[in-house]
């Protein structure tokens, strides 16, 4: 069984995103703060986080809180996007093996949002070569 946390922490040290891709299940839901409908499946995905760690995981990211249930933890982060302070936080549910099955990004205030919103679709047109979905 995947320690989830722990490989979680991991992957957003090294970036690793054949490590993203194996600690997701194959039918995990991602819930994006710019996009109104649950996201499903392994690929769409992992093109939202591996954008949001081009966009959020830089030189000001860092995780400043963590509550942890038996297969759910909500991790609460801080980070910069062209100098906008932006507080968010992650829910992340996993199952029996320890894959993530459901992943929740919340972020204040208004204004990081808004550069959160800009800085993802930019990055999703990069990253997907039919533009970013559903933003």
């Amino acid at each position: 069984m995947i320690d989830t946390l722990k490989a979680w922490h991991a992957l957003m040290r090294s970036r690793d995103m054949q490590a993203l891709h194996d600690l997701l299940a194959d039918d995990v839901v991602f819930h994006s703060p710019v996009v109104h409908t649950p996201q499903r499946g392994k690929a769409i995905t992992v093109l939202y986080l591996t954008g949001a760690m081009h966009v959020l995981n830089n030189e000001h990211f860092r995780y400043e809180r963590e509550v942890v249930g038996a297969r759910d933890a909500v991790l609460e982060f801080v980070t910069q996007i062209d100098g906008v302070h932006i507080n968010g936080v992650d829910l992340i549910r996993w199952g029996d093996d320890g894959r993530i099955v459901d992943f929740k990004v919340m972020v204040r205030p208004l204004k990081a949002m808004d550069a959160l919103h800009q800085a993802m679709g930019q990055m999703l047109q990069r990253l997907s070569p039919a533009g970013h979905p559903g933003a």
